[in-house]
């Protein structure tokens, strides 16, 4: 089984027409944050179909397919490695780890990190030590930083919130409009589960955070409580 075979699948399932849609969506014009990216204009569901029936490829094979100039050979690389994670033994789940963070450099779109980084970078770093997240974020890469906020949410699911809150804090400054939506996203999804934790971040940190990730934060408020942490003028915290 080799990488080239469900290149050659993919390839076959292209259209230009929505190629070309998809590179305007993902930015990949010149001075934009994906520039050059090839997109082949496969659907998400052809993808997965394809990648599904090359589930078996070998480490190596995978490497290829991760390191290709196509974003969508990308995306069926990490759609593989993904399930694999989830199904593997812990020996497998080292090896697709390690080879995730060689590649890393490659998981260089937000849909490649969104998809990925909670499900390989997450779980395997659930019971280890979080150092390497502490280290993206502080990382001048934009993808490295949106990885390390994203794995987080694998702990955020279980309730844990401490990293992520964290995380938040270093980043509150961070200029680039992807970390907004994806911190934002992030203290959002802590406030579906403990309200009270993130309205104790937003009340010492809103005045500070950049709009788009403070929007994103409060989207599921009542719209008088939205409406007071946008003015500014946040209600006192609950212990």
């Amino acid at each position: 089984m080799k990488a080239s075979g469900l290149q050659a699948e993919l390839r076959r399932l292209s259209d230009p027409k929505r190629a070309a849609a998809l590179q305007r969506y993902f930015k990949t014009g010149k001075g934009e944050y994906a520039e050059g990216d090839v997109f082949l204009g496969v659907t998400t569901p052809q993808m997965k179909a394809a990648a599904k029936r090359y589930h078996g490829l070998p480490l190596p094979e995978l490497r290829k397919l991760l390191a290709s100039a196509v974003h969508t050979d990308r995306s069926a690389a990490l759609d593989i490695m993904v399930n694999r994670f989830k199904r593997g033994d812990a020996t497998e789940r080292g090896r697709v780890y390690r080879l995730y963070v060689s590649g890393l450099d490659r998981v260089n779109n937000w849909d490649l990190v969104d998809c990925s980084a909670p499900h390989i970078v997450g779980e395997h770093l659930r019971d280890r030590d979080k150092a390497v997240l502490l280290a993206w974020a502080a990382s001048p890469v934009l993808w490295r930083r949106r990885a390390a906020v994203l794995a987080t949410f694998a702990y955020i699911k279980d309730g844990s919130f401490s990293l992520c809150l964290r995380l938040a804090r270093t980043l509150l400054s961070d200029p680039e409009d992807l970390m907004h939506k994806a911190v934002g996203w992030m203290l959002r999804e802590i406030g579906k589960r403990d309200q009270a934790s993130l309205e104790k971040f937003l009340s010492r940190h809103c005045r500070r955070m950049p709009r788009t990730m403070l929007r994103y934060a409060i989207e599921r408020f009542p719209e008088r409580l939205r409406q007071a942490y946008l003015k500014g003028t946040p209600p006192p915290a609950r212990p």
